[in-house]
Formats: C-alpha cells, structure tokens, sequence
C-alpha cells in the first residue's frame, strides 16, 4: 500500500514527470489521485490538531509519535489491569473477547504488531471501544488515514450504543465536533501509564505457540501458564 505524503514539500519531492502523451483519461486520472492527496493532508492536519487538543499532558509532536505513545499507555495500563490474569485465563479456555484485548495488548508490547491487530479486530467485533480505540490509535501511528478514520467511526457507533464493555484504562473516546471529511476521535487517557518489563513479555510471547490458518497466516495464541507468570511480566 502507497503511504500518503505527510506533508506537500515531501509530495513534491515524490513527484514524477511523465514521458510520453496525456490523454484525456490521463488528465482525469490525474485529477482524481490529486484530490486524494489533499483530502488526506487536510485530513493528517486535522487530525494534529483534533488529537493535541484533548491532551492535558506533554507529548511528542508529530501525529504518529503521539499515536504510538497513547497506545502504548493504552496497552501498559490494559496489561496492569487487577483483572488481566483472570482475563488471559478466560481467553485460553473459551475466546472471551475481554481476555483477547488484554492479549492483544501483551502483543503489541512485545512489538507482534500483526497479533495484535487480529486479536484487537476480533474483541472490537464483540462490542469493545478499548479494542476499537486501540485499532483507530494503530492506525494512526502507521499513517493509515482511511483505517483510522473507519476505526473513529465505529468508536462513534459503539458510543452511540451505550455499549457496557470491559474498559481496563479509563479512557473517554468520542467522535470529534469539529468539522473534517470524516469522523475523528477526541480522547483522554491517563497522564501516566505504569512500567511492563517489556524484555520479559518479548521473552514470553516468543514461546507461544502461532497455529497457521490457510486464511490468516500465523495467529499468535496464548499458553495455560501464561496467567501464572502474570505477576512476572507487570512487576519492575
């Protein structure tokens, strides 16, 4: 997939004279790529200044480095949870779509990002606005403007639901008032997020076991003793 230039100097820079005859179904394809690119930098400088906004707290700059950094928040705080032990538990024996955010979360800090996403994808399919709120901030971080502005909708629709789901961090998410081409996202988060010993979890979850589905590919999946380590991996 072609990554959208961040900025209009780095279109430029990208740009490429073409060698032979413009016809008319050139010009209109021409026409038709150009309004895309300046609907998605309207869209990156939108949302800079959506996602600055709701923060109480510093932050790096730059769109994707705040993204990364709230995800991360997102994914230490889900994984301190008093409850992520009893979660994991539940997700091993039965698929519980609770247990599979607190799971995708321990992914995402051992850097399997393609495991987190599946997982995150399946517990958002159960109704969870954590899930959805951790796909829109992923996305975000990738420069995927068109996922995250999907995810800032389902976010949207889930609210509207009045859906009750497991939330680990305290969060609020909510489709932003201000006028942009799609729904954006307004969200606060805790000012801190608590310590993971993040060699630990790599070192764990490289022991997992990843059955491959003929559809998916590789899907990471959690081991029985995986709850009682728990403590292990949240404890600095």
């Amino acid at each position: 997939m072609t990554r959208t230039p961040r900025s209009i100097d780095e279109a430029l820079r990208r740009a490429r004279v073409f060698q032979g005859e413009y016809t008319s179904a050139d010009l209109d394809s021409a026409r038709h790529t150009l309004a895309g690119h300046l609907h998605e930098l309207r869209w990156v400088q939108f949302l800079s200044t959506a996602a600055s906004g709701a923060r109480a707290h510093q932050l790096p700059g730059a769109l994707h480095e705040q993204a990364a950094h709230d995800l991360r928040t997102l994914c230490r705080g889900a994984v301190h949870h008093h409850g992520a032990a009893h979660r994991i538990t539940a997700f091993d024996t039965a698929r519980d779509p609770d247990g599979a955010l607190t799971f995708a979360c321990l992914l995402y800090l051992a850097d399997k990002e393609e495991g987190a996403q599946f997982w995150w994808h399946y517990a958002a399919g159960a109704g969870s606005t954590t899930a959805a709120l951790s796909l829109y901030l992923l996305h975000l971080r990738q420069g995927d403007m068109r996922d995250a502005q999907h995810w800032a909708g389902q976010i949207h629709c889930l609210n509207r639901l009045n859906w009750s789901s497991y939330t680990p961090v305290p969060h609020h998410a909510d489709a932003s008032d201000t006028p942009c081409p799609g729904p954006s996202v307004r969200y606060t988060l805790p000012p801190t997020s608590p310590a993971v010993r993040e060699d630990a979890v790599k070192d764990v979850i490289d022991e997992l076991q990843a059955p491959h589905s003929g559809l998916l590919g590789p899907v990471p999946q959690p081991i029985p003793d995986l709850a009682n380590h728990w403590d292990e991996l949240v404890t600095t």
